[in-house]
């Protein structure tokens, strides 16, 4: 081994030859903390080591080194996000006869990776591996090579902007920022950190940035609930993102019992028909080159009411490189669960930090005036989890009033939502994609109820379920497709649309099971009024692993890109991802990856 630390030594005192390319080291010797020494070969792709004495074929060792994960391993750069010197200090090794260690003063450095659960994929660990040497050079010539390998590692954040919510949740969002801090650190990833102070903070910042200012940053990171994720959202796309409004109905600006030939259509949007989802002029594909629509207004920190971000810096969307980064400290926490399968703080950091990549949708919701003779002008809001009427936004209106009571207000409040059960009268719109050459006329859905989703899908087929590199979400749109609106009318317990499936604790696998993160389709979901004990066993199935809460002859479910909502009594209460958002008629479509995450997609 001498010989061996005497040659690298040498070599690197005239060069680092030997570490160029994907060449490796394989004869360098060191000791690794709890296992002993190791030899350890490194190149472009990884390092590895195996026990210094597994070609000795020792039979009087009580101790079996396979038994030990760490005594082999092969760790590859993408799952490395830091190397550092750690000085001199202590290594522990295993003896040959005996489960005991014995200690060895020498220098030391660490690899800081992730490793995946062995019980969950989806939930990531931290792992620390302390390698020993007794010269000092050997250590600091591995450590600078592996951050030249680290280096090298594509799209990895360098500069992130940080939201912490302190009050989301539980009101642990500091101290999990605080848990989480040291991964930033150490992956030398500059955050400046924010403590919002009050609702709309958050959104005041980022909308009131200037694009030059904001593209400083690789990213911005939300350490709180679904709710600052999509206050940031919006704080971005508010001013910046140009695009038509959503697609609706002819008749839709009618009141009920009007002439709908006398109404007026907004001049931008479209009628169904035929349409290219590939050409720039069709408003849901996501591009900011559409026809501008008039800029929406927000309020700047100091309460004055401004227009678009004006800069001479473009902001695209979809944008290549600028991603946005969540770390759950909410009640639910359904987008995080979403994109990486576990609701764990140090999970999402690690899917930070490596850079991973996932494209996501975003739907665009339209507060509509509810007359053409109504003052009121359209608001614009974006969501990327879940929009819901009825029972939904009962019980956030209900939950407002026993905010003391933490995450538990959403359960008492839907008990008493529940028990109140409440119906609405109102009318849906959606538009209906055929991607089939025959006559969409054909189509024999149900409208008001069918057991078919709008494209002929039965219920009960196989579902896809989204995944890490997702066919169906990496699946580009191709040739023109025939739309046509179809509606339903009647009395509805709930009317939900999902961007994602929006798992949750309460729901394990959401509200949609087969939901996609980026196939361009919402799903809506029509409760018709039906009877306590069907409503009840609807829940139930979405509440339990394995449920079929869609199918029930009560329950429609559509895979569309855009609908239209009018209520046919009162100004009804909408749910918009926490926040209560009052509409006499409401529109959306979804943007198929407009923006893209932190994250990689929830594995098997």
């Amino acid at each position: 081994m001498e010989e061996n630390q005497n040659n690298l030594i040498a070599e690197n005192s005239t060069s680092d030859e030997h570490f160029n390319g994907a060449s490796s080291l394989s004869s360098l010797t060191l000791f690794l903390d709890r296992v002993g020494e190791v030899i350890l070969s490194l190149n472009s792709i990884g390092l590895s080591w195996e026990p210094a004495d597994s070609q000795n074929d020792d039979k009087t060792s009580c101790i079996r080194r396979e038994n030990h994960a760490e005594s082999t391993a092969l760790i590859e750069f993408s799952d490395v996000y830091a190397a550092e010197l750690a000085d001199w200090g202590s290594v522990r090794q295993l003896t040959k006869c005996c489960f005991m260690h014995q200690d060895s003063e020498m220098y030391l450095f660490v690899v800081h990776a992730m490793q995946r659960s062995k019980t969950k994929e989806s939930l990531w660990n931290l792992v620390e591996y302390t390698f020993g040497h007794r010269d000092q050079l050997v250590c600091q010539t591995l450590v600078k090579k592996i951050k030249l390998y680290l280096a090298k590692q594509i799209g990895r954040p360098k500069s992130l902007l940080v939201f912490v919510n302190p009050k989301s949740g539980k009101g642990n969002g500091q101290n999990i920022w605080r848990t989480v801090a040291p991964i930033f650190s150490r992956a030398k990833v500059r955050a400046q950190v924010t403590v919002t102070e009050r609702a709309g903070h958050a959104f005041d910042l980022v909308s009131s940035m200037t694009n030059r200012q904001l593209i400083s940053y690789d990213g911005i990171v939300a350490v709180g609930g679904d709710g600052l994720f999509n206050e940031i959202l919006n704080g971005l796309l508010t001013s910046r993102f140009k695009t038509k409004f959503p697609p609706v109905p002819p008749d839709f600006m009618a009141s009920p019992g009007d002439d709908p030939s006398a109404s007026v259509l907004d001049p931008r949007e479209i009628n169904a028909g035929t349409y290219n989802p590939n050409e720039d002029q069709f408003p849901l594909l996501p591009t900011s080159r559409h026809s501008e629509s008039r800029s929406p207004s927000f309020r700047t920190q100091d309460g004055e009411c401004s227009t678009a971000v004006e800069d001479d810096v473009e902001f695209s969307f979809p944008h290549e490189w600028f991603r946005f980064g969540l770390i759950p400290a909410g009640s639910t926490d359904a987008i995080v669960i979403c994109t990486t399968g576990a609701r764990d703080p140090i999970t999402s950091a690690l899917h930070i930090v490596l850079g991973k990549r996932i494209c996501l949708d975003i739907a665009q919701v339209v507060k509509w005036k509810a007359t053409m003779n109504s003052d009121i002008e359209p608001s614009v809001h974006y969501t990327a989890s879940f929009v819901g009427y009825g029972f939904y936004g009962d019980v956030i209106t209900e939950s407002e009033k026993y905010r003391w009571m933490g995450p538990k207000r959403y359960d008492f409040a839907g008990t008493k939502v529940f028990l109140r059960h409440r119906s609405y009268e109102a009318e849906i719109s959606y538009l209906d994609i055929n991607s089939k050459k025959s006559d969409p006329d054909s189509n024999d859905d149900n409208l008001n109820g069918g057991r078919k989703s709008c494209q002929g899908l039965k219920r009960k087929s196989e579902k896809i379920i989204c995944r890490a590199n997702c066919e169906v979400c990496n699946t580009p749109f191709s040739g023109k497709m025939k739309s046509k609106w179809l509606r339903s009318r009647g009395r509805f317990l709930s009317v939900g649309a999902a961007v994602i499936s929006c798992r949750n604790e309460r729901a394990p696998d959401g509200l949609v099971a087969d939901a996609h993160l980026a196939d361009g389709l919402l799903h809506l979901i029509l409760i018709r009024n039906c009877s306590h004990a069907l409503y009840l066993w609807h829940l139930t199935n979405l509440a339990k692993k394995g449920g079929t809460p869609l199918d029930f002859k009560f329950v429609e479910h559509y895979k569309t890109p855009a609908f239209a909502f009018t209520s046919l009594g009162k100004e009804g209460v909408w749910n918009l991802d926490g926040e209560i958002l009052r509409a006499h008629k409401l529109s959306a479509q979804v943007f198929r990856g407009l923006i893209s995450l932190f994250a990689n997609g929830p594995e098997v």
